[in-house]
């Protein structure tokens, strides 16, 4: 028997889905969590990658900062910048997958057949 789920952890964890989909739901945003996702960067090397330039990229990177997505390290003069929670990385995944693999070559399965259809015609027809 499944466990009864807990309305108020439910809230919560949906509270915490909102605001990643929040965050997620800005382009520039978007594109500094996939780089993010896969190494931890220098503000220059963000900069490069995702063509953010200042002060645009300070703010966002400062929206992820306060959403608790991203956390930062200073090395000397340098600040690097980490996803904080590794969930970040999983729904960045699924994202990736979804948006950013190559289309298959070959054509779409057909769909069910539905009733009343007329058959396909072929050269014996």
């Amino acid at each position: 028997m499944q466990a009864e789920l807990d309305l108020a952890q439910m809230q919560q964890q949906a509270q915490q889905a909102s605001r990643l989909m929040q965050a997620c739901a800005h382009p520039g945003r978007l594109l500094l969590l996939c780089q993010l996702a896969l190494e931890e960067l220098n503000v220059g090397e963000l900069e490069q990658r995702v063509g953010l330039h200042q002060p645009s990229l300070s703010q966002q990177l400062g929206v992820l900062r306060r959403e608790g997505l991203i956390r930062a390290r200073r090395a000397g003069q340098q600040v690097y910048y980490q996803l904080q929670d590794p969930r970040t990385a999983e729904l960045l995944r699924s994202l990736y997958r979804i948006f950013c693999t190559p289309m298959p070559t070959s054509p779409l399965p057909a769909g069910p057949k539905r009733e009343g259809a007329a058959p396909k015609k072929t050269d014996h027809n």
